[in-house]
């Protein structure tokens, strides 16, 4: 048998390829145990794969995020999170001082208001045997009920909301000279949700806009115009003085980002709210050094909601170093388990 059949000199010893691309990190299978905190159970997700290591990465750079004093953090808001039970959690990250500016919808704030003036949401009943979806749709509508997914909200709720803007917010942004900003109408907002929360000793908490007026936390809505909130400015400025002025939030927002030492975005959902905070280092000499995003959309479709992270970096919205991840998957279950373990490995520092 010639040397090149037994492998040459070295005794016929098998050597590995030579492999650029793979990087010996094996898999250590993820542990849990009854009693074990959040922080320790996204921990054991880092040994895992899939979607479980994405969630480890994701509380890994939220939580570098939250950590780094000089940093500023833009958090935006889509979908049904408040009417969904993510309310307080998201009033939480302001008031303690986790948030430096905020992006969301109409809806999400239409619907903060409500809680915040004593309505409430509700879990929505399973439609009756024999019945379809549609038949449970008109039933709910004969019976005054709104329906999101799996939550219900009575419809006298919104006429409550629509007087307490009639009563509470409109009347003094009317009475400014000139137009006035949407994020001074989400201020006021919060503003009189705080005031009519404590007057009428509501057992729900105040809520997101009023955690953001007490603390000094500008909110930008730049879809105002699509929820009932909009509807209901837009009726107001029919017989009185009120005007918004739909641009003038690009100033402040875009100074903050420019005079930001380091920057980094929570972005929840997709839609307007990602992209308005995405877009805004554009017009700077910057761009974000720590992005999150939790979504349910895919990449394929070519959307902005489901957009990588990655492809945000060649628009140069994102540092070319920037620390980035995204956990695809719904927000109402992983931004709990996010935030927590972020604020438990932060918190304990």
């Amino acid at each position: 048998m010639s040397d090149e059949d037994t492998g040459g000199d070295d005794g016929g010893k098998w050597e590995p390829p030579q492999r650029e691309a793979f990087d010996h990190d094996p898999l250590g299978h993820a542990r849990v145990r009854g009693g074990m905190t959040v922080a320790e159970l996204v921990e054991q997700y880092g040994h895992a794969g899939i979607g479980a290591e994405s969630v480890h990465g994701a509380a890994d750079v939220l939580s570098e995020m939250w950590a780094d004093d000089d940093c500023t953090v833009f958090v935006s808001l889509a979908g049904a999170m408040v009417p969904t039970g993510m309310r307080r959690i998201v009033a939480d990250l302001i008031r303690d001082g986790y948030v430096d500016a905020l992006v969301t919808t109409g809806a999400n704030l239409t619907h903060d208001a409500i809680e915040a003036i004593g309505g409430k949401h509700h879990h929505g009943e399973e439609r009756q045997a024999g019945k379809s979806l549609r038949e449970h749709d008109e039933q709910l509508r004969d019976e005054e009920v709104d329906r999101i997914y799996n939550v219900y909200l009575p419809q006298e709720h919104f006429a409550e909301f629509e007087a307490h803007l009639r009563d509470e917010v409109f009347p003094p942004l009317a009475e400014r000279d000139g137009a006035v900003s949407i994020a001074e109408l989400t201020g006021e907002l919060g503003r009189a949700n705080a005031e009519v929360n404590e007057r009428e000793a509501v057992s729900e908490g105040p809520g997101v806009a009023a955690a953001a007026y007490e603390h000094d936390v500008p909110i930008y809505c730049p879809a105002v115009q699509d929820s009932v909130l909009g509807l209901q400015a837009w009726m107001y400025a029919q017989t009185s003085d009120l005007t918004l002025d739909a641009l003038a939030d690009m100033t402040p927002l875009t100074d903050l980002a420019f005079e930001a030492d380091t920057a980094g975005c929570l972005l929840i959902g997709g839609g307007v709210p990602k992209n308005f905070t995405l877009q805004t280092m554009l017009v700077t000499p910057r761009a974000y050094d720590y992005a999150v995003q939790i979504t349910m959309d895919p990449e394929a479709t070519g959307g902005l909601s489901g957009a990588t992270l990655e492809e945000a970096r060649s628009w140069g919205k994102l540092e070319t170093d920037a620390e980035n991840a995204s956990v695809y998957g719904d927000a109402t279950v992983f931004l709990p388990l996010l935030v927590a373990a972020a604020r438990e490995r932060v918190e304990a520092e």
